[in-house]
């Protein structure tokens, strides 16, 4: 277009934008749309819109209504038996960018029964082809002409009026020629799939002609399954199974009905079989009044609902503005909020009346209920008897834990549990590993559900006053030893005491916190430190450093043997050795103080043996 004379402009008159439509599609392109697919969805959409005017305006007739697609290696076409346009409105409604039909004052008090809230969705045609023809005749004036609108994206546009035999029934045909390096999303095949994944839940009757002189296709054959009759609640369930499968490639452990009347929202929630991964949110397959919006909407269920893919049809929800995905806003967040009661409905179900659906459910997504028991009280009281734990009787409910524990200890990281399982267990002590998500504290709310149970968490000196002492003179013995290695061990801040456990096959056991090394670890900075003015402020903190403690098993051969050897250098490389054992056996990472040590002493020990032979 040509830029007006400004030379002839008064100050301060108003100026029309010029409209670059190339760029302006170039900008769908990258940052609207996703994919130049969507042209078959917004064109799906205006001839739903189209047969929703037209149905508001002759009800009786609206079932014979219906939208057909064609498609072969040279053009895509699109029919409706909608509402149509007058020669008023293409001009009005197609020949200005930004406005749409939906907005005429006429229709604007059933602006709700629409899906399109935009007037740019035919302008994504112009992705996939240089220009668009349309053809349209409408059903509100009788008798009036056919009308034919061709637009460019130069940004030209041509309209002339045709006769009736034209378009001989009310309705519009959209016909795309498309470009050479379209065919990715104009093949009959493409053309095919993209209407049957978009519009397979539409309530008017779509078909597809791919040109080879069959029959056209039924895009959309059947209603929605939830919207069907069935025989039986068994034959229903099986059908919905069924569409979970089809829809999203895995056999549901379950489905669950989601209905919310007040939104006009229907659907199925497909519980699925296997784990995922933590904080893995599946995407979701919503549709508004029938039509596609997205496969991936994480928005339309809680975060804590990672156990669910939904496939929902919804009225009232808004799409944004490429209608990919879903607009945040009060109704959303009472949709989501209805859902999530929804899924806590049917968890309460399946533990009241199916032990073994319970079962495979937990087996299965323990920690995606762990997560929601943390902040549901309901959930808890309903299922925390039931979720499994490691515990020092293997993995097993807390119900039939507290069965043989009333006194429950837990440990405050993996760690720790590894370090005192098999002792606690022989000792007769009943420790659950918290060191997992949500498990330590789901496992101190225990007593609101048993209060006839304990539980606190485990205090190395809990586990230490199990341990049975040995005989005064069988400590007085050991004496010397005892001295020896606690001077080994002074670098690591450990004590080295002598007692009897089980099973006596473990020589010895290492005892210490995480928040013990933490405090350790800042009374050497604060040492390291001294006299600067970051010593001061850890001085400021210091505590006594808790100790870790080496304690020694008197019923282990090797242990006995250890504290009857009488060469210096030998007893303190046993002593060494024992401490290495132990602190591998914790499964904690190790220091690098504590690696050089256990390699020096196994090759000590190692020389030893071969001088010995020798």
């Amino acid at each position: 277009m040509t830029p007006p004379d400004t030379a002839s402009t008064q100050p301060g008159d108003d100026r029309t934008f010029q409209v670059d439509l190339r760029g302006l599609v170039d900008l769908l392109s990258h940052h609207l749309y996703s994919s130049p697919r969507v042209y078959l969805r917004e064109l799906l959409q205006n001839a739903v819109d189209a047969l929703t005017a037209r149905h508001t305006l002759e009800p009786a007739a609206a079932d014979a209504y219906g939208i057909r697609l064609y498609a072969d290696k040279t053009v895509v076409r699109i029919e409706d038996d909608g509402v149509g346009l007058t020669e008023n409105d293409v001009h009005a409604f197609l020949a200005t960018i930004g406005r749409s039909s939906k907005r005429a004052e006429r229709i604007a008090e059933q602006r709700g029964d629409f899906i399109g809230q935009f007037g740019i969705g035919l302008l994504s045609c112009f992705l996939v082809a240089d220009e668009i023809h349309v053809v349209s005749r409408s059903a509100r004036t009788p008798g009036a002409p056919a009308v034919e609108w061709r637009g460019r994206g130069d940004g030209s546009y041509t309209v002339r009026t045709l006769p009736a035999t034209a378009h001989p029934r009310p309705g519009t045909t959209v016909t795309l020629t498309p470009r050479a390096d379209a065919g990715e999303w104009t093949r009959p095949a493409r053309v095919h799939a993209l209407a049957r994944q978009y519009g397979s839940l539409l309530r008017h009757p779509v078909t597809f002609d791919d040109g080879t002189g069959g029959p056209g296709a039924r895009v959309n054959p059947e209603p929605a399954p939830w919207a069907r009759n069935h025989p039986t609640p068994g034959a229903r369930s099986r059908a919905l199974a069924a569409y979970g499968t089809e829809v999203f490639g895995f056999e549901p452990l379950d489905t669950i009905d989601l209905d919310l009347p007040a939104v006009g929202l229907k659907g199925i929630a497909c519980v699925l079989p296997e784990a995922v991964p933590t904080g893995r949110r599946h995407g979701h397959r919503v549709h508004i009044k029938g039509m596609l919006l997205s496969e991936q909407a994480e928005e339309i269920l809680p975060e804590w609902a990672f156990f669910v893919r939904c496939v929902v049809d919804a009225e009232s929800l808004r799409p944004t503005a490429s209608r990919e995905s879903l607009y945040e806003d009060d109704t959303l967040a009472a949709v989501r909020d209805a859902l999530a009661e929804r899924l806590r409905a049917w968890i309460s179900r399946v533990a009241a009346s199916d032990p073994e659906l319970l079962a495979r459910f937990l087996r299965a997504h323990h920690l995606a209920v762990k997560s929601l028991a943390v902040h549901d009280d309901e959930i808890l009281r309903m299922l925390l008897p039931w979720l499994p734990f490691e515990t020092t009787d293997g993995s097993t409910s807390l119900d039939e834990f507290a069965r043989t524990h009333r006194t429950v200890l837990v440990t405050n990281s993996v760690e720790e549990f590894r370090q005192v399982a098999a002792i606690a267990s022989a000792a007769g002590l009943g420790v659950v590993n918290g060191g997992y998500t949500y498990d330590r504290e789901l496992v101190h709310r225990l007593p609101e559900i048993r209060p006839e149970v304990s539980v606190a968490d485990l205090d190395p000196a809990t586990l230490t006053a199990h341990l049975d002492p040995v005989e005064r003179e069988t400590e007085l013995a050991a004496a010397p030893y005892l001295a020896m290695a606690r001077d080994a061990l002074a670098v690591f801040d450990c004590d080295v005491a002598l007692r009897t456990f089980q099973p006596a096959s473990a020589p010895a056991l290492l005892i210490d916190s995480r928040d013990a090394r933490h405090e350790r670890t800042r009374s050497q900075l604060a040492r390291e430190q001294q006299g600067g003015v970051w010593g001061d402020i850890l001085g400021a903190l210091r505590q006594e450093a808790p100790r870790a403690q080496l304690i020694l098993n008197q019923l282990n051969p090797l242990v006995r043997t250890a504290v009857a050897i009488d060469e210096p250098e030998l007893a303190r490389t046993s002593a060494e050795a024992l401490y290495g054992q132990a602190a591998l056996l914790s499964r904690r990472p190790l220091r690098p103080a504590e690696s050089s040590l256990i390699n020096r002493s196994f090759l000590d020990l190692l020389a030893h043996a071969l001088r010995k032979d020798s």
